[in-house]
């Protein structure tokens, strides 16, 4: 435990000496999506397939990546929701 203590000091310290950004964390919105294709006993693969997009989309869009407002629109109506009901997964973000 005290040599990671001593690697994580040294981190800090490399960091500051360089002047260095430790992690770069994107901003990323997050979304409701996976929470609530879990709730409808739904894979990614099966809303993959009725949305018409590919899984590793999908799989992006619930980390909190970004993606384009159709595949948005697919993923609702793929969800058994109205384009009015997108704040139930996508918020306030258009």
């Amino acid at each position: 435990m005290e040599s990671i203590l001593h690697i994580i000091n040294f981190v800090f310290y490399l960091k500051n000496f360089f002047n260095l950004p430790i992690l770069r964390v994107g901003r990323r919105k997050m979304n409701s999506l996976k929470k609530y294709r879990e709730r409808l006993l739904m894979s990614k693969a099966e809303l993959a397939r009725k949305a018409g997009i590919s899984t590793l989309t999908i799989d992006r869009v619930e980390k909190g990546k970004s993606c384009r407002l159709e595949t948005k629109r697919k993923i609702i109506l793929a969800l058994g929701l109205k384009l009015s009901e997108r704040g139930k997964i996508f918020g306030n973000a258009r």
